[in-house]
């Protein structure tokens, strides 16, 4: 088939991922390629050349103007940038459009399409976004959720029933039976005040091991202020890591602490270190129950560093073997493209897309999530 995939554009889709959406976007249409489809990837100007990329834009996260006029000039950047798109792609030819962006451009817009278009919801509502969707009158789109407590949250704008879960390529998170000699945890992500890092240092102090800390810093005022005067030997930021370094880094971990502050959409950190064989601490939110289990994770109550750090010592006697057959159940991204290809199909030859998320979970992926619901109209991070 003939894909295209609209990408968001404050990142590039490129390693070392920003984060968890740039990385889906990567694997998505790699994946795709290399089973046999042409894909072109419409995204920002600094992403990877071998994905059939056509830059639109630079990425709108970096801006050469002053800080109180940047926002303005990003959200104008990315209409433009999209509106242009949507206008071109009504001549293009293409079998199925995917939209992984975020952005409402798109989902207005696909009533003008010849061709069908699927949007996958990354994140919980969100004011733009919601409207977008609101106002989308295409017959021919279908709506898809990344987990079921994303759904959930949709479910007053889309009937949340189905979802085609996360996955990773487990290929490159390989199995670890022995964590490294000194032993350490482990917290990586997007240093952003929502995912909740300044918690798990102060949960690993208790706990009584060292936290090596890798990932992007987005927020610099988070960092300044609530995280840099923790650092030292008790906590160590070692950067924004290559793929290879990042790997590495996780799998030598006696266990992996995620913080979120928000409902995690998936939490695709913790189905990478599932897969390094890495056991879980993490705050029960949004997604994250649904892919741990009592023999991979112990979840805590969010916000809670005493019940973090008693969940962090809970799991450094979990089972590694355990760990990474539970990312092989329910993390394959082999499952997540079958399900995107078998959708895709089913819209070319007519299928009916008003059946809004699409999409059924395989009954050895996952049970119906029991999680916390929320109807807040919020901004939300663009990457889970």
């Amino acid at each position: 088939m003939r894909i295209g995939i609209i990408a968001h554009l404050k990142y590039p889709i490129a390693e070392p991922f920003a984060g968890g959406l740039e990385m889906h976007t990567h694997l998505l249409a790699r994946s795709l390629r290399d089973r046999g489809h042409a894909v072109t990837i419409f995204a920002s100007s600094r992403s990877e050349p071998g994905l059939g990329l056509e830059a639109i834009c630079s990425e709108t996260a970096i801006s050469t103007v002053g800080t109180a006029e940047a926002p303005d000039v990003a959200f104008f950047k990315e209409h433009h940038a999209y509106l242009s798109l949507m206008s071109e792609l009504r001549h293009r030819r293409f079998d199925v459009i995917h939209n992984n962006s975020l952005h409402y451009i798109p989902v207005t817009m696909a009533d003008s399409l010849p061709m069908p278009m699927v949007t996958t919801l990354h994140t919980p509502p969100f004011c733009w976004l919601e409207s977008g969707i609101r106002l989308c009158r295409a017959r021919n789109s279908a709506f898809v959720a990344v987990s079921n407590a994303v759904g959930t949250l949709w479910n007053h704008v889309l009937p949340a029933d189905s979802v085609i879960m996360n996955g990773i390529d487990l290929d490159r998170f390989s199995f670890h039976p022995v964590p490294d000699a000194e032993a350490y945890l482990v917290w990586y992500g997007r240093i952003v005040p929502e995912k909740g890092l300044h918690l798990a240092i102060a949960a690993a102090k208790q706990v009584g091991l060292p936290l090596r800390i890798a990932g992007p810093i987005l927020d610099e005022v988070y960092f300044r202020v609530q995280i840099a005067p923790h650092l030292g030997v008790d906590a160590i930021h070692v950067g924004h890591l290559a793929h290879g370094e990042l790997a590495k880094l996780v799998a030598g971990a006696r266990a992996f602490m995620c913080t979120p502050l928000w409902e995690e959409p998936y939490g695709l950190v913790v189905a990478e270190a599932l897969a390094c064989g890495v056991p879980v601490a993490a705050f029960a939110r949004g997604a994250i129950p649904d892919i741990l289990d009592d023999s991979c994770g112990v979840l805590a109550v969010p916000d809670d560093v005493d019940s973090l750090a008693r969940s962090t010592l809970a799991a450094l006697s979990l089972d590694r073997r355990a760990c990474r057959r539970r990312a092989e159940q329910v993390c394959d991204a082999g499952r997540m493209i079958d399900a995107y290809e078998a959708l895709y199909r089913r819209l070319v030859v007519g299928g009916d897309a008003r059946l809004r998320l699409v999409g059924k979970t395989r009954e050895d992926l996952l049970p119906p999530a029991l999680t916390q619901q929320s109807k807040t109209v919020m901004e939300a991070p663009l990457h889970g």
